[in-house]
């Protein structure tokens, strides 16, 4: 069936994609698909892509414009997928116009192109009125990409299986996050296929992790963080472990690797101790350095 003609107040919206952090990464085997199970701590963060949606009528297709040349403009990208996919299932007559300004790196471990498919979602899907709640966006997202559902849901969660199975967890206690992304790309599948979990002798203590996360406990979280795909990603480029050091050598409680790689984050209680280690990795090491702090919910609109 045709969906309705979008309302005027709905024509356009401006939406924020978050980025994320994995404060704890475990891998714990690979399964007969060829996929992995994980058991990992996911956390939103304050940085994030704009995206700005305006439905058009009488122009059916997707329209898709960004402010890097090398981000594709097709179904390669997940976004215009993600907007394709529910356009298609609901037989939108209209067009859509999708214009990508890409603030979060890219292939950097920080599920940049995930949430902004997530964001994508819950603009289609308010912008034409199909109805959908989040539970059924979720859904819709996994087939996009194992992180997509998180990104719907944001805020701190435990995820497990593929990443698709989520359970909520309290807010993470207020501190500052310090993100440096060195000058290397690293492949996510690269990673998982290199990665052989019947090695991983020390596996992080997930379950301490949210004892501590629930009972507001930041120094018990720092003392946590872990991320087993590090092992692989690290030693390719000691860039990682040398940010690491700076971080933690200028008061970071702790700093780790997120996601595959290659950005490393520190948490700090200190915003003077944050803000002096920006500015002491960025003049130290070839690396994008954004300071934030952790964010209650999944990206959300903020303007229409």
């Amino acid at each position: 069936m045709c969906i309705p003609v979008f309302r005027k107040e709905e024509e356009r919206m401006i939406l924020k994609a978050t980025a994320k952090v994995n404060l704890s990464l475990d891998v714990l085997k690979k399964r007969t698909d060829g996929y992995h199970d994980v058991r990992m701590i996911m956390q939103m963060t304050g940085m994030y892509d704009k995206i700005e949606l305006t439905a058009v009528k009488n122009r059916p297709g997707i329209s898709f414009f960004t402010n890097l040349s090398y981000i594709p403009s097709d179904e390669n990208n997940l976004a215009f997928k993600a907007a394709k996919m529910l356009m298609d299932e609901f037989s939108v007559t209209d067009g859509l116009d999708i214009d990508l300004r890409k603030f979060i790196p890219v292939a950097a471990g920080l599920a940049g192109g995930s949430s902004d498919a997530a964001q994508v979602l819950i603009g289609t899907n308010r912008i034409f009125g199909l109805g959908l709640d989040n539970e059924q966006l979720m859904e819709r997202g996994q087939r996009i990409g194992a992180d997509v559902p998180y990104c719907i849901m944001g805020g701190t969660a435990l995820a497990e299986g593929l990443g698709e199975k989520l359970t909520p967890l309290p807010q993470m206690p207020d501190c500052f996050l310090l993100l440096a992304k060195p000058q290397v790309s690293v492949s996510t599948k690269s990673v998982y296929k290199a990665l052989k979990p019947e090695e991983i002798k020390l596996h992080p203590d997930v379950d301490g992790m949210m004892e501590a996360i629930r009972d507001g406990n930041l120094d018990g979280i720092a003392g946590r963080m872990a991320n087993v795909l590090e092992g692989v990603t690290a030693p390719h480029y000691p860039v990682i472990k040398d940010i690491e050091k700076c971080m933690t050598e200028a008061g970071a409680l702790a700093a780790v690797m997120s996601g595959s790689g290659p950005t490393v984050f520190g948490i700090f209680r200190d915003e003077k101790k944050a803000k002096a280690c920006r500015d002491t990795v960025g003049r130290l090491f070839p690396a994008r350095v954004f300071l934030t702090k952790p964010y209650s919910v999944g990206g959300s609109i903020y303007g229409e």
